[in-house]
């Protein structure tokens, strides 16, 4: 399987240019997996809930309708962040889909920071879809700092987390090589470069967007600071096999008794 990322350098409010950057990004591409930062069509640096309403969406509007349009330019299943509006609720959200259809919402469960002022909690449950032939969880950026997100993932089949993220904390794409170890799955984690300077916030973005494998190797890394989008074909199966040696499965050897 073909599993990939886009680092992009979003523009806060301009949706169209930062479709066109994927756009041109993509072009030539062909994967089976694809992943997109967190809020990549919005920009990160909101400076009130009223800012966000107006760049919320639906699952059914401009940010759905461009992502199917890359799934099938791609033939991939694209998973991508985005201000999703439902009711007067607002949600720091992720969408995947796959040709014509949007597959799943998942919404942030631990928002970070000032997110908290702007964002609704997530109340979708972790969940793991298949599509293509391959078992796909999600999460989005800060959800990393909680080991049980990922284990909820590998406990329910996930082969692949895919992760968008606006990452400004230096530590993440380290703890994804124990995140992956721990669980044995794959992960692709799509971050964003550039910098946003938004009302009191001054956010400088990490970039260096990874594909981690099952084993703990970093598979592929993006430089901090340019637009980039890279390919890595894996045996995405090898993430069923449990065990580290003849001897430990990592999942089965846990002794949950003791963990209350």
């Amino acid at each position: 399987m073909k599993i990939s990322y886009i680092q992009t350098a979003s523009i806060f409010g301009e949706k169209e240019q930062n479709f066109d950057e994927v756009r041109t990004l993509v072009n030539g591409v062909n994967a089976d997996l694809l992943v997109l930062p967190e809020l990549f069509a919005t920009g990160y640096t909101f400076t009130s809930k009223e800012e966000v309403k107006q760049l919320a969406e639906t699952d059914q509007e401009e940010t759905a309708t461009f992502l199917k349009q890359i799934s099938d330019q791609t033939g991939a299943i694209i998973v991508g962040g985005f201000a999703e509006k439902e009711g007067d609720k607002l949600y720091n959200a992720s969408m995947m889909v796959y040709r014509d259809q949007v597959i799943a919402v998942y919404r942030k469960l631990h928002l970070y920071n000032k997110e908290k002022l702007w964002f609704s909690p997530g109340n979708t449950p972790l969940s793991v879809h298949t599509v293509k032939g391959m078992k796909i969880g999600v999460m989005v950026c800060f959800d990393w700092m909680f080991p049980e997100v990922a284990r909820k993932l590998a406990l329910d089949g996930a082969q692949v987390i895919a992760h968008p993220s606006n990452l400004v904390m230096p530590y993440c794409q380290a703890a994804m090589v124990t995140r992956c170890l721990e669980n044995r799955v794959f992960a692709v984690t799509a971050n964003r470069i550039g910098h946003e300077k938004r009302g009191e916030d001054d956010f400088t973005f990490t970039g260096g967007s990874q594909i981690t494998s099952f084993d703990g190797k970093i598979l592929s890394s993006a430089p901090k600071d340019t637009p980039f989008m890279d390919i890595v074909d894996v045996d995405i199966q090898k993430a069923d096999n449990k065990m580290i040696n003849a001897h430990n499965d990592v999942l089965k050897d846990r002794r949950t008794k003791f963990y209350d």
